[in-house]
């Protein structure tokens, strides 16, 4: 035996108030108010989205909190203002700004925080550098766990996996004919995995993802 503690899986989806899914993913009589909880019931995990588009309350995260038994993880997507920008080395107040709006209210329910970058963004090693070490490692004592989600293809290069190597951030695995697919390389041996945790991203045809 290796002594090593078995790892967690959590599957989840990519957030969960959708009106198609109303009776189709969702139960008839399940109302609104309660579709967090139907999802706590039946998955180990979700995203929340809408941290991608604004702040939201530290009551809105305690309340989500409280929604979902102990071992649920919500995986938080990175504020737009954070990552959506030129000069990703520049996003440090935004970054503050962003674990500081209440995210500690999730306790030991939070999951990754996936920075999605831009399709745009090409890599410079600098300025990711620089956009990485900005990420902080703990807020008001609760550990945070940092993953990077490249969508250029010129993020394909060693100086990148060397770079989230030593950050102990995660790359996603994301599951798109649109972007990098960094699962090829790691069948051919490769590097993705360069953190503590592991983070993949279905995307389904519909246009909804998980």
């Amino acid at each position: 035996m290796s002594g090593k503690a078995p790892g967690e899986i959590h599957v989840g989806i990519g957030g969960w108030s959708y009106d198609p899914w109303r009776e189709t993913f969702y139960p008839k009589g399940v109302s609104k108010a309660r579709e967090l909880e139907y999802v706590g019931q039946h998955l180990t995990g979700t995203e929340i989205n809408a941290t991608f588009y604004g702040r939201q309350k530290p009551a809105s995260f305690a309340k989500w909190r409280d929604m979902v038994p102990d071992g649920f993880k919500f995986a938080l997507k990175g504020s737009r203002y954070c990552t959506n920008r030129k000069n990703l080395a520049e996003a440090g107040e935004s970054v503050t700004n962003f674990v500081e709006q209440g995210i500690v209210e999730l306790g030991d329910r939070l999951g990754p925080i996936n920075w999605q970058l831009a399709a745009t963004k090409k890599f410079d090693p600098d300025e990711i550098a620089q956009f990485l070490a900005l990420l902080p490692e703990r807020q008001d004592g609760l550990p945070l766990r940092h993953a990077i989600e490249p969508r250029h293809e010129s993020f394909r290069d060693p100086a990148f996996v060397d770079l989230v190597r030593k950050a102990g951030v995660a790359v996603v695995l994301a599951d798109s004919p649109k972007y990098p697919a960094f699962e090829e390389a790691a069948e051919a041996g490769s590097f993705v995995v360069s953190a503590h945790f592991v983070a993949r991203r279905f995307r389904m045809r519909c246009g909804h993802h998980s």
